[in-house]
């Protein structure tokens, strides 16, 4: 009875401790995060990245893609379907595209929900790194378990005003998962991204495999990517809308 008395009341003691990540700062965390991405010193070191890969989708659509970026704020994506190139990009102000699959032939502004979008998505370093300087705030909402994985969650208040958040592995502090809200055809639609198969490029560590989905949905769009370089060279005209019939 006495050793079955202790060992209740070390299960007692147990269970009522707070575990580690519960008692870390949102400082501690983020510096965590910093060095398991690679570290600040690396990702202001990196002024362009190129990925390629393949885009999939519930319904059989399969595209290889290129995707490339520069700081600040550029990006360029070209995916190939049906023996058509499409491009979608971003010069670091104005987001553009070529549809072909929907008979544009010629560059053209994107439509205002996607353009926002496309911009936010042409942050490289994404919404943690430089926070403060970006003009996001950044409040820790305490541990919560994502299909068995245990992660901090951050809650991402971005400069637009629109929300995110982002889920932190606890052991390793990279992100698991990110959700928010974004306006598609003028519809306010809740959408949720999970991340995995992280490698290292070039002193920085990133997730090769992006789902991005609506909430709650069994499957979505598959970002896989393929190989992945930085810091080569790209000119700054490869991610400028060109001119109709030039």
């Amino acid at each position: 009875m006495k050793r079955t008395l202790l060992a209740l009341a070390a299960a007692a003691l147990v269970c009522a401790a707070p575990s580690v990540a519960e008692e870390m700062t949102l400082e501690e965390i983020l510096d965590s995060h910093y060095e398991a991405i690679g570290g600040l010193d690396a990702w202001a070191a990196t002024s362009t990245a190129k990925m390629v890969g393949k885009m999939s989708a519930p319904n059989g659509f399969e595209a290889p893609f290129v995707m490339m970026f520069k700081t600040p704020g550029k990006t360029r994506l070209e995916f190939t379907f049906q023996g058509m190139t499409g491009v979608q990009a971003v010069d670091g102000d104005v987001a553009w595209q070529i549809m072909p699959f929907m008979g544009k032939t010629e560059a053209e502004p994107m439509p205002e929900d996607q353009a926002k979008i496309m911009i936010e998505q042409a942050d490289f370093d994404g919404p943690l790194v430089n926070w403060e300087e970006d003009g996001n705030t950044i409040e820790y909402q305490g541990v919560e378990d994502i299909e068995g994985t245990e992660t901090h969650k951050l809650k991402v208040t971005l400069s637009s005003g629109d929300v995110r958040y982002y889920f932190l592995d606890t052991d390793y502090f990279l992100p698991i998962k990110s959700s928010g809200k974004a306006t598609v055809q003028g519809q306010e639609t809740e959408f949720e991204t999970t991340y995995g198969d992280y490698k290292e490029v070039g002193g920085l560590m990133l997730a090769h495999s992006i789902e991005s989905k609506p909430a709650g949905a069994p499957a979505g769009q598959v970002i896989t990517i393929e190989t992945a370089e930085v810091n080569l060279e790209l000119m700054d005209d490869q991610f400028s809308m060109p001119v109709a019939g030039e």
